[in-house]
């Protein structure tokens, strides 16, 4: 006879939780550990180092335009096949499922909008959607935020956070950053605002193409910003890089960006820059 019975049923296998899973988070920086709720309430920003942690697109399109002022466009827009790419799993499967664990058609979302009276045409990535990758409709997506803005005389912000082209796509991918650049290009021609806000991180092809092309270019603290990774970079050179390569107070100090704004003070930032660019 057994001394003990369960008074309700067990939990199955693969529904096992760790203690705490979503109600502490843990900062990858300094290791403190944070109630999920104070650090939600902090804007995903670590109270003990200022960690900036990465952002929804949805919780970006909370936190900056005034509330009820974001009308998105372009949201029928979704990813294809067009070279039939397997790396061991067939890639419409990889988009599904990122699909699924993103709510999201693509990485990137756009759509018109006012920051404190400012109407903008705004474009946030999304990093949790196969890495912010850049392919054929992220890049046609971004053009679009371009164009629209030059047709409709508005500044363009563009809030990036990729690990850069997306290779499933190849050349169709690596066509995008020539395209996002001549779109951006036209704008400037036109003298129409671009603002680039660099997030955590911007690299590859998103970085090497319009990210660093605005006419003010902020990044958040500590973000990582480059073409190829500090570690490929050192295994390449066979040189210890200096402390803190491209991170964006590196560059700041280096003059390839204009300003570091911690999240907090993006949103008033963004609106005296779109008050100094377009004065009324």
């Amino acid at each position: 006879m057994s001394w003990f019975q369960r008074g309700r049923p067990g939990i199955e296998e693969g529904e096992k939780r760790s203690v705490g899973e979503g109600v502490f988070h843990r900062c990858a920086a300094c290791g403190e550990t944070h109630l999920a709720s104070v650090l939600s309430r902090e804007l995903q920003v670590c109270p003990t180092c200022g960690r900036h942690e990465r952002l929804s697109s949805e919780r970006w399109l909370e936190l900056l335009p005034d509330p009820g002022s974001f009308t998105p466009f372009d949201e029928h827009l979704g990813p294809e096949d067009p070279l039939r790419f397997s790396d061991g799993k067939p890639y419409p499967d990889r988009l599904r499922a990122a699909q699924r664990k993103a709510g999201a058609v693509e990485a990137f979302t756009a759509g018109t909008a006012a920051i404190e009276g400012a109407p903008v045409v705004l474009g946030v990535f999304l990093f949790g959607f196969l890495g912010g990758s850049m392919g054929s409709v992220v890049g046609e997506k971004i053009t679009r935020v371009f164009e629209r803005a030059l047709s409709t005389r508005t500044p363009a912000v563009v809030l990036s956070a990729s690990g850069g082209a997306r290779m499933q796509e190849g050349i169709f991918s690596l066509m995008q950053m020539a395209k996002t650049v001549a779109a951006r290009e036209r704008l400037r021609d036109a003298g129409v605002p671009f603002v680039s806000v660099l997030l955590d991180p911007t690299t590859g092809g998103v970085a090497a193409s319009y990210a660093l092309l605005g006419d003010v270019n902020i990044a958040e603290p500590q973000a990582l910003i480059g073409f190829a990774g500090p570690r490929v970079i050192e295994q390449t050179l066979r040189q210890k890089l200096p402390e803190g390569f491209q991170r964006s107070e590196f560059l700041l100090a280096h003059g390839m960006i204009d300003r570091i704004v911690p999240r907090k003070d993006l949103r008033p930032t963004l609106a005296k820059v779109l008050r100094l660019l377009v004065p009324r």
